[in-house]
């Protein structure tokens, strides 16, 4: 069956479909919500992240690079403008795209003065090719300040807050050096859910020590919780951090493609039908990336996912035991569609 509006399975014999896929891909909801294919223009906004500059520590987390986990978005020397101006050039030479995406990626995005916000962020809502803004932050950078300039945007157009949480775990958050709490992370999530503003979170799987019940666990806090889309993130071992000398001098266990591929199906059935799924596999840059190699490989993973929901009849939603859609999964409800 195919289900444009993506609804649950009525039962357990009829497999669910959204396009061509066993879940809900972000690439679905938004052709669905702008008609068209929209691609997202990684952008730099040239700050930097509390657990970098002292106030928190300065080493940041284990796992990121440093260029705080953008190191796909354009330059900081140049005009959010003229960034977004760059990334449409490059993807029109492939492409013929006309929706974008304008996503602050790289360290906190809202780790500065809301006038400076206020600039950058107006300055990538305002482009007449731009139909959403996507905003990388951590929990506990949203002030009241920050929240309602977020919310003013929003009346502009569609304005998402993503979260990197990666895990439920208070002993895996230490151990990553994350500098926050799962408390504060909820604390966030409610603020932005009673400003009705999207939140997309982030989960690592195969951080060290967590066993894939403790994954599941994360997977499935969510899949009860206030958020509107997840990304799935397998753990990358990027050169040159603290994780890559950690693995180095005692390894521990990572994901092999089967087993991930495996696991990523059973987490989908877990996830409820309305939420979005941004990623399921991530994109460790090739220079930088120490393990696992197998993972440079996107579409063969991506297919090879594909394939053991097929094979295990799974799709997303198949296990999910909540009660029924919750508006906040629907980013329509909380965002107003430019004209």
């Amino acid at each position: 069956m195919r289900y444009e509006n993506c609804p649950a399975a009525s039962d357990d014999s009829e497999a669910v479909f959204w396009g061509d896929k066993r879940y809900y891909s972000l690439d679905c909801y938004l052709k669905r919500t702008f008609g068209e294919k929209v691609y997202r223009l990684s952008l730099n906004g040239g700050m930097t992240c509390p657990n970098r500059d002292g106030t928190i520590d300065t080493r940041g987390c284990i796992f990121c690079s440093a260029g705080g986990s953008g190191d796909f978005a354009a330059s900081p020397a140049l005009p959010v403008p003229a960034q977004i101006e760059d990334a449409i050039l490059r993807i029109r030479s492939k492409s013929n795209c006309r929706a974008f995406i304008a996503y602050f990626q790289a360290y906190t995005n809202t780790y500065a003065p809301v006038s400076y916000l206020r600039r950058i962020f107006t300055e990538a809502i305002l482009h007449p090719g731009i139909v959403a803004l996507s905003v990388a932050t951590r929990c506990d950078c949203l002030s009241d300040e920050v929240l309602a300039l977020l919310a003013e945007l929003n009346q502009k157009k569609p304005v998402w807050v993503e979260l990197g949480l990666q895990t439920i775990h208070a002993s895996s958050l230490t151990l990553i050096r994350s500098g926050f709490s799962l408390e504060q992370y909820e604390t966030a999530v409610s603020s932005l859910q009673e400003r009705r503003i999207p939140v997309i979170t982030h989960l690592i799987l195969g951080l060290p020590g967590e066993t894939k019940e403790m994954m599941r666990q994360s997977v499935s806090y969510l899949a009860k919780n206030p958020v509107s889309g997840i990304k799935l993130q397998l753990l990358h071992i990027l050169k040159d951090t603290d994780l890559d000398r950690m693995y180095t001098d005692e390894p521990f266990p990572l994901f092999t493609l089967e087993e991930y591929c495996d696991f990523v199906a059973e987490c989908i059935a877990l996830l409820p039908p309305e939420t979005v799924i941004h990623r399921l596999t991530g994109d460790g840059p090739r220079a930088l990336l120490s393990a696992p190699l197998w993972s440079t490989d996107k579409k063969r993973v991506l297919n090879t996912i594909q394939k053991r929901l097929q094979d295990k009849n799974l799709w997303q939603g198949k296990f999910y035991t909540g009660s029924e859609a919750k508006p906040w999964q629907n980013h329509l409800q909380y965002t107003n569609l430019p004209s």
